[in-house]
């Protein structure tokens, strides 16, 4: 039973995405255009997300765009590569898209692997819902939906920059963006299976200490972070002049991790885990390093 809800489910969330592309692929076909590639890309993106909005409302349940945040960026970076025009550099839009590719696969495959069905919804949004009062309609459009596909857009601008500007650019710059890429990406997936197989086998109580959990509590969210900084120097590399912009979208989720993400889930683990304060005197909250040790 738990199966085949869950896959109602992903089906239903799959419609509502198929919905929200066409209504974006519809606007940037037919719909008004402001002349700038970026801007009408935008506006499509926000119209997609309000197509999301309404399935959210539909099946009351804001989940239903989780996974927006993983799906669109190939999509944006593609249809920007195709528009890009001529004189692009061929190696750095390659190892770009590639990245982003591999990012938005185990980004999405990592939550479908978590997604129990639309029976439930991430605790977060209920709660954010639940402080609005009778403004939690807005707060749903606005703070659950439309926020996060702005910051998304915005981490994903130096990807535009690196798909439509020609030229050679520095290509070390974008070798190495690729490299710091892979490896926060690589760090988000062993810390997913590991943050996977200890809630399989956890007690009432448990907190995760162990591998890359033993060397910061949130390195997921360290190697989200880093991806979107791997983006900024792809956008530098193919664009130096702009480097003083080029990092905004990166300085954006950073500021989402550290002042409204993490904050919300060290609470709630302080609340639900007795022995989670003794893992905050010992590991760091998000650059990974050893752990402090404790006296006996």
């Amino acid at each position: 039973m738990g199966t085949t809800a869950k896959s109602r489910s992903l089906w239903l969330i799959a419609a509502a995405y198929v919905a929200a592309i066409a209504v974006a692929g519809l606007w940037l076909l037919r719909g008004p255009s402001t002349g700038r590639l970026w801007l009408d890309s935008l506006a499509a993106d926000l119209l997609a997300t309000v197509v999301v909005f309404g399935f959210s409302r539909t099946y009351r349940n804001s989940s239903v765009y989780d996974a927006y945040w993983s799906v669109i960026p190939p999509l944006l970076a593609g249809y920007w590569w195709a528009r890009g025009g001529l004189g692009l550099e061929q190696l750095r839009c390659w190892l770009v898209t590639v990245l982003v590719v591999v990012w938005s696969v185990r980004l999405t495959g990592n939550w479908v692997y978590g997604f129990g069905g639309l029976h439930h919804e991430d605790w977060r949004y209920a709660l954010l819902r639940e402080r609005a009062g009778r403004w939690e309609f807005v707060v749903d459009l606005v703070a659950i939906h439309l926020v996060p596909t702005v910051q998304v857009f915005l981490g994903m601008l130096p990807v535009y920059v690196c798909l439509t500007n020609p030229g050679r650019g520095v290509s070390w710059l974008a070798g190495l963006a690729f490299v710091v890429g892979v490896a926060a990406v690589a760090i988000e997936t062993v810390a997913d299976v590991q943050l996977h197989r200890f809630t399989r086998t956890r007690r009432p109580g448990q907190v995760l200490d162990r591998g890359l959990w033993g060397w910061s509590r949130h390195p997921n969210y360290f190697g989200e972070f880093g991806f979107w900084f791997a983006l900024a120097l792809f956008g530098v590399a193919a664009a130096p002049s702009q480097a003083w912009w080029l990092f905004s979208g990166a300085l954006a989720m950073l500021a989402m991790f550290l002042r409204a993400s993490i904050p919300m889930m060290e609470q709630r683990s302080l609340q639900r885990r007795p022995g989670y304060d003794s893992v905050v005197e010992r590991v760091p909250r998000f650059v990974p390093r050893p752990p402090r040790r404790t006296a006996a």
